[in-house]
């Protein structure tokens, strides 16, 4: 696509995906145009309305598939379930598509739209916008640099403090087999990062639980992936923590580094901060992470920097993408080989013994 008209896009879903994370980085992306909104709730209407006056609203992503015409891309934000069917439509009718994670909520779906894209030739990503977490940034960084080693151990944990059960989010009202329950909302990101990292798994253990009264799926979860490589990578969400733990801490035969606290992006949004400007994703001295190298058997201990968080980069990849032909900026493969992994988690946690994927 060679044109220099911004790229129509149409948002199907305005809940919390939607209204914090997608709309503002689409609205600030040069190169894109936020031109319809799909929601059918009146109070997301409103908000969107005073948000985002010059995009039209839609009752139904119908109204957007039989106007095909009228957009050139989808982004597509509704509860996990209606991943596939709505990306596998958009494809289908040429439509470049961003589809939240995760890409679907079975192996078989994820195939199936990996075919889909390359059948229609659009293209095809999904919003793993935590790869651009301050954080993980860092660490992608020391491992490049090799600056502790071989990575030994990889502890990841992702963790909320929400003792009562929100019975109208629909992730917690969800069972599992439909998308619900965060093996598939926050588990489907710290997964994404180890694979980066470490690249093809050997096995996975999982343990789901429901531990709050009236849970309908897992609300405490643990994920071990072993790596060909030998790295072990322990990966915990929960809602149950009133006491965190490290973000990261990453163990390597040459040094380790330990980082506490979520990336302010996701903050920055929900407060309504634009995605902009020479301060987006900085985060002050207080809040970077502890860096151990090894001095001929004597530590060094460093007060590391964090890199900037960059979530914007997402979006402008994305266009970037659909106009010159390079690669998304996550390919739908990486997607598929994160649903392997969760497919894999399912079945060993009902099994309680590890699963191959």
């Amino acid at each position: 696509m060679t044109s220099d008209k911004p790229l129509r896009v149409a948002l199907l879903g305005f809940g919390v995906a939607g209204s914090i994370f997608h709309a503002p980085l689409i609205a600030s992306t040069a190169g894109l145009e936020l031109t319809a909104i799909v929601t059918a709730n009146e109070e997301r209407r409103s908000k969107a309305f005073k948000l985002y006056p010059d995009a039209k609203l839609l009752n139904s992503s119908d109204e957007v598939f039989a106007n095909r015409e009228n957009y050139d891309a989808v982004v597509i934000a509704a509860p996990n379930v209606q991943h596939a069917p709505l990306t596998k439509t958009a494809l289908s009718l040429g439509l470049h598509t961003v589809v939240d994670k995760p890409m679907a909520i079975s192996v078989a779906e994820a195939e199936e739209l990996l075919l889909h894209a390359q059948r229609f030739e659009a293209v095809l990503t999904v919003f793993q916008n935590r790869r651009w977490d301050n954080d993980f940034l860092t660490i992608r960084h020391l491992i490049s640099e090799n600056a502790i080693g071989k990575v030994i151990r990889f502890e990841s944990h992702f963790e909320r403090w929400r003792p009562k059960v929100n019975k109208t989010a629909w992730r917690e009202q969800t069972a599992t087999d439909l998308g619900g329950g965060l093996l598939f909302d926050l588990g489907s990101h710290l997964i994404d990062q180890a694979l980066l990292l470490f690249g093809e798994p050997e096995n996975v253990y999982c343990e789901r639980e429901k531990r709050r009264d009236g849970a309908v799926t897992d609300d405490d979860t643990f994920i071990a992936i072993k790596f060909k490589s030998g790295t072990i990578a322990h990966l915990w969400v929960n809602s149950l923590s009133a006491i965190r733990a490290p973000r990261f801490r990453v163990l390597g035969l040459e040094g380790s580094y330990e980082k506490w606290g979520l990336d302010p992006q996701e903050d920055a949004l929900r407060l309504g901060e634009l995605p902009a400007g020479p301060d987006w994703g900085v985060e002050p001295e207080s809040r970077w992470g502890e860096l151990v190298t090894d001095n001929n058997g004597d530590p060094i201990e460093t007060r590391l920097e964090t890199h900037r968080g960059n979530y914007p980069a997402f979006y402008q990849a994305f266009e970037e993408s659909v106009r010159t032909g390079c690669r998304p900026p996550v390919e739908p493969s990486d997607a598929l080989k994160t649903m392997q992994v969760i497919d894999a988690a399912i079945r060993s946690s009902e099994s309680r013994v590890a699963a191959t994927i």
